[in-house]
């Protein structure tokens, strides 16, 4: 399989942890996104979306967003699994992991906040105050979703929820969000970064696999 990422992309990172937790092989294929090479005639191709990540198959088909290549891919590796077989418990994880990917990624991403500073002539202290507000929202809702106590979101193993939420902290970091309120959050991140599979992930790593 290949994967088509750039290596600071946390939704790139999900489905990376996705793979390295199923012991999947597969290549990377950088599309850098600071030079528009997701706009490129070339990609759309591939992604009419012009994001990533993109996987492509053994077989050549694609799959895009990163939510669906990853229950695409608990559904045909099985083990170990990322949701609950439950079909409640699996729709609380996939509900927690939602409100990091569409409801805090989705208006944090590249595209967003270009279009802020770009066209709406945005400073970068009013594009900050934009992105800690929905960080901090949408870490608020989701620390109230998980499980108050445990190793993980949801139990003793990561799951889907971990891997949004781990990519979710990464940005968070990255721009100086307080993360002072969310010490049940930090703690899960923790856990998780003591598994290869989300090393493995993180952009350090995966700089030196994409460029």
């Amino acid at each position: 399989m290949k994967l088509f990422s750039y290596w600071r992309s946390t939704s790139s990172f999900r489905v990376q942890v996705a793979l390295n937790l199923k012991g999947l092989t597969y290549d990377i294929v950088p599309v850098n996104l600071l030079t528009m090479e997701q706009r490129s005639q070339s990609y759309k191709t591939i992604n009419p979306a012009m994001g990533v990540p993109t996987l492509e198959l053994d077989n050549g088909q694609l799959l895009t967003q990163s939510l669906a290549i990853i229950r695409w891919l608990d559904t045909v590796y099985a083990h170990p699994p990322l949701l609950p077989k439950d079909p409640f418990e699996a729709a609380r994880v996939e509900a927690a992991a939602q409100v990091i990917a569409m409801e805090i990624h989705a208006v944090n991403n590249l595209r967003v906040l270009t279009y802020l500073k770009t066209q709406l002539k945005q400073t970068d202290a009013v594009k900050l105050d934009w992105m800690f507000h929905w960080m901090k929202e949408g870490l608020t809702a989701f620390q109230q979703l998980v499980s108050p106590s445990g190793k993980f979101c949801f139990g003793d193993a990561p799951g889907l929820a971990d891997i949004c939420l781990a990519g979710q902290l990464i940005n968070a970091r990255r721009w100086g969000c307080d993360l002072s309120s969310f010490g049940r959050l930090v703690d899960i991140d923790a856990a998780c970064r003591n598994i290869e599979a989300f090393r493995a992930a993180l952009p350090i790593s995966r700089q030196k696999q994409n460029w």
